[in-house]
């Protein structure tokens, strides 16, 4: 399995295209293998961004972004908006979204949310509240069920957690957790029908609970080594959400092959593309040969900066290591610390301190740079702003100091229109 990440701006807007091991099967009609999970995170293409008025605030790209609207981008399952700002909830950009879609969901925070749907611009249904994570309430975990890619294999999950800062006078610093366990194939050769014309990946509905761990293999016990000592395992079993509003897991079918729809009630709905069932008790394996799912790739973006301690340690203790998802696959977060005085909120970004706290207690393999474009800023909260810049080379050395050898982590820094792959 493999986590494709692109850079689209010279900002923090990017794709995240997580994909199965197994592509020999044929591509559904919008270009993807069956299992594909697609997130596009905060799409601010072109046009200058404003907060209240633009005497006191007004940015503009100094690096065009590499695509010129975004359908030159394949449409992706998931549209994530992180902030209510409009570099993060750029209103133009996202109304160059199909407004008709039956595959894109829109998943924001809730003053970005309700911004998006001031627009009417999108179905209502399309548009959903990220409820802030507690790991005391399994629905505040937004979870997509993902079907076997063939009868008799695996179903995956696909998760999304926004976690908020507490008392954060400015509202920007968060982090959103994204896992992917990828579906698999039969373990021994099935004949396969490839999709129709009208079926579509992926699709959403809200099975029963109690069927769906019923017919999910438990998630791998395998635990990372060297686990910090902050973290320990949730005994609590790994359930899909009750319905909600903020519930969206993907249909249950049996098969890659079926339409899409969404439902907030524990009942599945009909489309004209055809019929829908939740996961049934019995298997067409037996279990004796039920396939093993596989592992978790995991990411964390924060492009303002959010502290671990103690904001991220429920997440990592009570989803992350019992979904085997450490270490984590890739963290998007800033290098450069931006400040504000007190009065307008203080700090504006976290930067490299931020960044290496996070990336050494979560063992993060990856870290990509994020919101750290020297935009065309001007206006009254830029006057007095303090920026301190890091290279790419100081804050490698800065991570090869804090983390050691044990916790090696690539960190990058992507031009906009570059992409990197990394795998499970």
């Amino acid at each position: 399995m493999s986590l494709k990440i692109k850079h689209l701006n010279g900002d923090t807007t990017f794709l995240l295209t997580f994909s199965p091991a197994d592509q020999r099967l044929p591509s559904n009609r919008y270009g993807q293998p069956p299992g594909t999970f697609s997130v596009l995170i905060d799409p601010w293409l072109s046009g200058p961004s404003t907060m209240w008025h633009p005497k006191f605030l007004l940015s503009k790209h100094t690096v065009p972004s590499c695509i010129s609207t975004l359908s030159q981008l394949p449409e992706p399952n998931v549209v994530l908006v992180s902030q209510d700002k409009s570099d993060h909830c750029h209103e133009p950009t996202l109304r160059q979204l199909d407004p008709t879609s039956s595959l894109t969901n829109l998943l924001a925070v809730p003053g970005a949310a309700k911004k998006i749907r001031s627009m009417k611009h999108f179905r209502h249904d399309r548009v959903h509240t990220l409820p802030a994570y507690s790991s005391k309430e399994h629905d505040s975990i937004i979870r997509f069920y993902i079907p076997p890619l063939t009868p008799g294999g695996a179903p995956g999950e696909a998760t999304i957690t926004y976690i908020p800062a507490k008392m954060d006078v400015s509202g920007l610093h968060n982090a959103v957790g994204i896992t992917y366990r990828p579906p698999t194939a039969a373990p021994f050769p099935t004949r396969y029908s490839p999709p129709s014309e009208t079926a579509h990946y992926p699709n959403f509905s809200i099975p029963n609970p109690h069927q769906y761990r019923a017919a999910v293999p438990p998630t791998p016990p395998d635990s990372p080594p060297q686990r910090p000592r902050t973290l320990s395992c949730s005994t609590e079993p790994s359930t899909i959400s009750t319905a909600s509003s903020s519930s969206i897991p993907l249909s249950s079918t049996s098969s890659a092959t079926t339409a899409p729809s969404i439902s907030h009630h524990h009942q599945l709905t009909h489309s004209s593309h055809g019929h829908y069932h939740t996961p049934s008790n019995s298997s067409t394996t037996s279990n004796h040969h039920q396939p093993r799912p596989a592992k978790t790739l995991s990411l964390l973006y924060s492009p303002h900066g959010i502290s671990y301690s103690p904001h991220l340690i429920p997440y990592a203790t009570h989803h992350l290591v019992p979904h085997a998802a450490l270490p984590l696959t890739a963290l998007i977060h800033g290098f450069d610390r931006v400040e504000n005085p007190w009065y307008m909120g203080g700090n504006v970004n976290a930067g490299i301190a931020g960044g290496i706290e996070i990336a050494k207690n979560l063992m993060a393999r990856h870290w990509i740079g994020a919101h750290d474009e020297d935009k065309d800023n001007s206006g009254l909260s830029v006057m007095k702003l303090r920026m301190k810049k890091f290279g790419l080379q100081e804050v490698r050395e800065c991570v090869r100091r804090e983390c050691g050898v044990r916790g090696a982590c690539e960190v990058r820094a992507l031009e906009c229109g570059e992409e990197m792959c990394v795998g499970g």
